[in-house]
């Protein structure tokens, strides 16, 4: 079954993968100076604390804050988020990496770091915000296998936000031959933006495609007052947004939000 790849990553069923979103770093537009790294340090911390509390089962770091988005890392992205994740990852939990947007970042930095698993756009090719996007997935693949990273399981995003797929192949059919052709260890299902859910049959139609190969995650969107729903289907959950405050994607962690949102998994956990 698919799903027991979750289930022995993260030891229980319909994981909730929490995301430790990264200031602006270095050499983006929006990156706080004087604040620096110590300042980002800190106030990750503090969000960590919140999400590890809350019992989230998992937790996934990414460059949220690097608008607008790039797709080819620089040299000091990959060396901040490296000393941060260091500094900040759980011991108790797994965790993963991601990188909007560029593929080779998160499985070097997740070598570095002992990372479990990366998300990523591995497939596929799309109009979006950043100008024609086009993956390599056969070079993404052995560039893990090269370094030495075959451990670290690849989460396949194919419905990317920001984004739309050139093409006629339908979501499910895509979803499918990243799994069969490209060697995807999980599939993930997003809305057009953060923090946005996808339409529920968009991700029926993809769980329908792929079946018990592997795992089917809503990836954007979930909230405290939708999870029961998405969780008939899915087979887990990646979530940041609604855990902030106000719901904001680049706020602070909000305690009683992420409480709230575990409450509610447990309770669909039960059906």
């Amino acid at each position: 079954m698919g799903e027991g790849i979750l289930k022995e990553l993260f030891g229980v069923e319909k994981p909730v993968i929490a995301m430790s979103h990264f200031p602006p770093l270095p050499g983006t537009p929006l990156y706080d100076a004087k604040k620096g790294i110590d300042g980002m340090l800190g106030d990750m911390k503090e969000d960590m604390r919140k999400l590890l509390s809350g019992g989230v089962d998992g937790i996934l770091f990414c460059n949220e804050g690097d608008r607008p988005y790039a797709l080819h890392a620089d040299l000091e992205a990959a060396a901040v988020m490296a000393r941060v994740i260091t500094e900040l990852a759980p011991r108790d939990r797994p965790f993963g990496v991601d990188f909007l947007w560029d593929a080779k970042l998160p499985l070097a930095v997740g070598l570095a770091t002992g990372a479990s698993f990366v998300r990523q756009v591995f497939t596929g090719v799309y109009e979006s915000d950043m100008g024609l996007w086009s993956n390599d997935v056969a070079a993404s693949l052995r560039y893990r296998h090269n370094i030495g990273a075959d451990y670290i399981k690849v989460f396949y995003n194919v419905t990317p936000e920001f984004a739309s797929f050139l093409g006629t192949r339908t979501v499910g059919e895509r979803a499918k031959s990243a799994v069969v052709s490209s060697l995807a260890d999980a599939i993930l299902v997003s809305g057009m933006t953060a923090g946005m859910e996808p339409a529920f049959e968009t991700l029926k139609e993809v769980k329908d495609a792929v079946g018990d190969m592997v795992p089917v995650l809503l990836n954007t969107g979930g909230k405290a007052e939708n999870i029961r729903n998405f969780l008939t289907v899915a087979d887990g959950v990646i979530v940041g947004s609604s855990l902030k405050v106000d719901g904001y994607t680049w706020n602070s962690v909000d305690e009683k939000r992420v409480q709230a949102f575990m409450a509610a998994v447990k309770e669909a956990r039960r059906h």
